[in-house]
């Protein structure tokens, strides 16, 4: 019966685990006090809890192409701000502006969308306050 426990316990640490891992502070990835801007194609747009996740190819100045990822906020947060599940589609290109990751990664914070003729992705850029 302990053993039974034991391994249950355990269980329910790496689950809590893993969800804070997925969950995380916005101080802890991003730098707030930096903003970059990227344009690329999208790959995939993931609409999922905690955050959602657009996928980018990313032409540098030398013409190599670099997988990009910029998180979102939660569905909850986007669909207030008048996104959709299909408010970016893999082909699009958009330009996003935000937060870079603190470790240099390809990693960004998605602060506004852009499309090709500027319009914004939705109906207002997100703010640090919006983190969720």
């Amino acid at each position: 019966m302990f053993r039974g426990s034991l391994g249950l316990t355990a269980a329910a640490a790496l689950a809590l685990a893993t969800a804070a891992h997925a969950h995380h502070s916005f101080a802890v990835f991003f730098d707030a006090t930096k903003d970059i801007s990227i344009t690329g194609k999208v790959t995939a747009f993931r609409f999922t809890n905690p955050h959602g996740l657009v996928v980018l190819e990313v032409t540098d100045a030398q013409g190599r192409v670099r997988e990009w990822r910029a998180e979102t906020n939660a569905p909850a947060v986007l669909v207030r701000r008048g996104w959709t599940r299909d408010a970016i589609k893999p082909g699009d290109i958009v330009t996003i502006e935000g937060w870079p990751s603190r470790d240099g990664k390809p990693y960004i914070r998605l602060r506004r969308a852009l499309r090709p003729d500027g319009s914004l992705v939705g109906t207002a850029p997100f703010g640090r306050q919006d983190q969720s």
